[in-house]
Formats: C-alpha cells, sequence, structure tokens
C-alpha cells in the first residue's frame, strides 16, 4: 500500500518547486510593466516571452501528471527526432531572444524514427530548453549558447540540449533529485531559479519510461534522453 502513495507525493514536491519558479517570472513582468510604463515604451516581446514561459511551464507540469495518470494518453508513435528538436526550437526562439541567449540546432546525422509520445517529448524538451535559457547569463560562460541537438550513442539516440558549461554533472542532477521540493534552489550548480523546467522534463520523460540524464556532446555539456529507433519503419 505504501507504493500507491508514491506519485502524489513525487507531485506534490513538483508542485512546491513550480510555485518558486513561477515567482521569478512574475517579477520579471511587473518590473518590465513597470519599466515600460515609466519610460512610455513598452517591451511587450520580452514581458510576452516571459508570460509564454510560464503558462508553458505550468501547462507541461500538469501533462506530467496527465501522463502519470492516464496511460491512454501515453501512446507511442514513431517520431523524427530532428522534426521534435525543430518545433521546441521554435517555441524557445522568443525566450531565448529575451535573455540574450543564441539558441542553435544540431542534428548531428541521419536518423531513421524513434518511438516516443511526440507531444511528451517536445513538451521536456522545451521545459529542460527553459530552465537552461534562464540559468545560462548566470554562469561562467564564455558564449550564451545552447543547442538543441540529437546524436547516436551506444544505447540509442539521444536528443538534448548542451552548452559549455561544465556544471552539467551526475551529481549535480543527483543531489538537485533529493533536494526537490525542500529548498528554494535544489539545482546550486547549475541555476540560480528552483530549476522547475528540469524537474517537469524529468517528470514527463518518467512517464514515458525514459530517463533524463547527463550528457556530452561535441565537447559541450547537457541533459538528455536516450530514444529507442523504430526498427520496423526503418526496415519499410
Amino acid at each position: 500500500m505504501a507504493g500507491a502513495f508514491a506519485a502524489p507525493v513525487l507531485s506534490q514536491e513538483l508542485l512546491l518547486t513550480i510555485a518558486e519558479q513561477i515567482k521569478l517570472p512574475l517579477l520579471q513582468i511587473a518590473r518590465q510593466a513597470e519599466i515600460a510604463r515609466l519610460a512610455s515604451l513598452p517591451n511587450l516581446d520580452d514581458i510576452q516571452a516571459t508570460a509564454d514561459n510560464a503558462l508553458r511551464l505550468i501547462d507541461n507540469y500538469v501533462l506530467s501528471v496527465r501522463l502519470s495518470c492516464e496511460q491512454e494518453l501515453l501512446e507511442m508513435e514513431s517520431v523524427s527526432v530532428s522534426s521534435v528538436l525543430y518545433d521546441a526550437g521554435q517555441e524557445l526562439s522568443s525566450l531565448a531572444k529575451s535573455y540574450g541567449v543564441n539558441l542553435e540546432l544540431h542534428i548531428g546525422g541521419r536518423f531513421g524514427p524513434v518511438m516516443a509520445n511526440r507531444l511528451g517529448l517536445q513538451s521536456a524538451l522545451v521545459s529542460l530548453g527553459s530552465a537552461l535559457i534562464e540559468a545560462l547569463p548566470a554562469q561562467e560562460s564564455p558564449q550564451l549558447k545552447l543547442q538543441l541537438a540529437t546524436h547516436r550513442c551506444r544505447y540509442g539516440i539521444v536528443a538534448g540540449l548542451y552548452s559549455d558549461t561544465e556544471q552539467f554533472t551526475v551529481e549535480a542532477l543527483r543531489q538537485g533529485r533529493k533536494l526537490q521540493g525542500s529548498t528554494r534552489q535544489p539545482l546550486t550548480g547549475l541555476t540560480h531559479t528552483a530549476g522547475a523546467g528540469i524537474f517537469v522534463a524529468d517528470a514527463i520523460l518518467n512517464a514515458m519510461q525514459l530517463k533524463l540524464k547527463v550528457s556530452r556532446h561535441n565537447r559541450l555539456y547537457g541533459l538528455g534522453a536516450v530514444l529507442q529507433p523504430n526498427h520496423q519503419m526503418q526496415l519499410i
């Protein structure tokens, strides 16, 4: 019986993390609106990007809960990873611009389709990307550059986000998962925020029987998930 209560507890911890995270965009919206009012020059693009990001975070959290509770939503399909990465990049472009982050798309080869829930995979990448875009300006990074990338590894096809920030370590992610919900900044080595987007991505991937992992690609550091190729489609 004890195991039956595990999922609600985890969702509650994630909800607390999101509550902390939402404070930041709301504060940014308030300050941007005040500056725009004083200058009589409304910076509507940044205000909209901030608001859209906060709404996406809430939507993706809801999706993570629904995927965990409603198995019929977890329909797996043949998905093009490059297509998902492209669509995720489009969603993240306005937020990246508002933070001065150069968002790049890098497809490391020609890959066949993988088996995944497309909405879940894209939402996980967008949540992850949002968190890393917010984190980059505070990192000791020579370039504010974030790469949406896919590449092959010995276990399958990796989809993830990468930068030259060396703070992406297995220990930082493990410690963040342990501290989630008990401190305002569980991922102190990665981000100065609550890092809710990372935990939302983690929850979505878990619901899809996937795992968020620390990853390396082209001498860059990042977080990603390993996807399994759809061999049946590749044989057609």
